[in-house]
């Protein structure tokens, strides 16, 4: 009954794409799929009954609680207009140099995504901040439109993320599976920090990468990023810098640096981010009853609109290997040319293309267990893999013309930009991006050194 497990991933997809919501298309469509299934005699129903066990299993899960804890702090800082004096101060320190301010908001966008972790809500504040900026000081529509796009998914990998806290928990799951069917029964784990450990490098060379681009682009084209000539009395002074980095830089040391040394888990070390960003709101009169209000609102929201994705892609993922899907994806992977290359090849490409049409959180919840624990019993290392799937994925949310952040900074550019010059400044940071993925595939030591170095082998 391989087919139906096939077919259910289809009707999904297409579930999806007429617009119902992610995790009610989930768990409604499997539970179709096991209904007819019990009818025609094709499905066990006792499947279904392990079904309460998986959702108390999330309801449980310790890992899991620092994504509300993680999104409070995101949320708290991005009301505390954090971003906003990170601009204003960086804008000012490096205004004087050609591409400067396209450095300063890549450089905003990577302490933004270490801060809040979400993609969206980085995009959208860096383009109601920067773009107009950029604008007005006479850089192109392209380069400033694809600067913001980029800096603003580094939210995908640069650690302490909100993505890495899901993907290493499916990840953790998938590698003790792969191992079990390898006859291995006391089976390693991988850990929510192993995996931040491991996108530290990758994150910071995507930066500098970008950053690289930047300044060629200023040196080879400089009608695009023209210089900007200060006016009396816009200097910055050492205190102005201070004061701007310090409080966002100390609170990504306190929650990564907990996380890395093993002072804390990453839900503990969440919960001092969350208690971080209040008492930074607090101290910039950021906060007041209403605001408060308004983050926990959205935190709510958030981590609500979460849990019931998982939840949603528990059913699926019941269902799916109720009807033997996951024998089938690792019959047709093994039998792919190239064998353990070919398969992650064909993986990555996969969900690159779902990454048009799926989010993040619904890639990570239905494909990644899907597909994990089969190349993972291939041999290949689970940090490793984990951020090759989210820099890919960060790839894909950046490519035109279905990205995520593209739709994001479409919606809140002036009419002025228009959406092809949108797409064409961000071709160049996907060729970045991809370029990054190819240097991670031929150096995995990128990924695992860290890791290594922290935890040991």
């Amino acid at each position: 009954m391989e087919w139906i497990a096939g077919l259910l991933f289809v009707s999904v997809i297409l579930v999806l794409l007429a617009g119902f919501p992610v995790a009610f298309s989930l768990g409604g469509t499997a539970l179709l799929f096991a209904l007819f299934g019990v009818m025609g005699g094709t499905f066990n129903e006792a499947l279904l009954s392990g079904l309460p066990n998986r959702i108390f299993g999330i309801m449980t899960n310790e890992t899991l609680v620092a994504v509300p804890l993680f999104v409070f702090m995101g949320v708290t800082l991005e009301r505390a207009r954090i971003a906003e004096e990170l601009l204003e101060t960086l804008s000012a320190l490096f205004g004087r140099l050609r591409g400067g301010l396209g450095i300063s908001v890549t450089l905003v966008g990577m302490l933004l995504a270490a801060s809040t972790g979400i993609v969206g809500a980085t995009v959208v504040t860096m383009g109601l901040l920067s773009l107009p900026t950029m604008l007005k000081r006479g850089y192109s529509p392209e380069v400033a439109a694809g600067t913001i796009c980029a800096s603003g998914t580094l939210g995908q990998i640069i650690p302490p993320s909100i993505i890495l806290v899901m993907l290493g928990d499916v990840m953790t799951t998938a590698y003790q599976q792969a191992q079990l069917q390898m006859g291995v029964f006391s089976p390693q784990t991988v850990s929510v920090g192993d995996l931040f450990a491991g996108a530290l490098i990758p994150g910071l060379m995507l930066v500098l990468l970008y950053m690289i681009y930047i300044l060629s682009v200023a040196f080879f084209k400089p009608e695009t990023m023209p210089a900007h000539q200060h006016a009396d009395g816009e200097s910055v002074s050492v205190l102005q810098i201070l004061s701007a980095l310090t409080p966002p830089l100390a609170l990504i040391l306190a929650v990564l640096g907990s996380i890395l040394t093993g002072l804390a888990t990453p839900t503990e070390a969440a919960g001092v981010g969350g208690m971080g960003a209040l008492l930074l709101a607090l101290s910039r009169r950021q906060l007041n009853l209403q605001r408060l209000q308004e983050v926990m609102r959205s935190t709510l929201r958030i981590s609500s609109m979460v849990f019931m994705i998982l939840i949603g892609a528990s059913v699926f993922s019941l269902v799916f290997r109720g009807y033997g899907g996951d024998d089938a994806v690792r019959a047709v992977l093994e039998a792919l040319p190239g064998g353990v290359i070919g398969a992650v090849i064909v993986v990555m490409l996969v969900m690159f293309l779902l990454g048009f049409v799926l989010d993040f959180i619904e890639i990570t919840f239905v494909v990644v267990p899907i597909v994990g624990p089969v190349l993972l019993a291939m041999g290949l290392d689970p940090v490793w893999l984990g951020i090759m799937i989210a820099i890919n994925l960060q790839t894909s949310f950046l490519t035109p013309p279905f990205g995520f952040a593209l739709f994001y900074l479409r919606g809140v550019a002036p009419p002025s930009v228009t959406t092809a010059q949108i797409y064409r400044g961000a071709i160049p940071f996907v060729a970045i991006q991809v370029l990054a993925l190819l240097l991670l595939a031929v150096f995995p030591d990128l990924v695992t050194w860290l890791p290594g170095k922290i935890y040991g082998p």
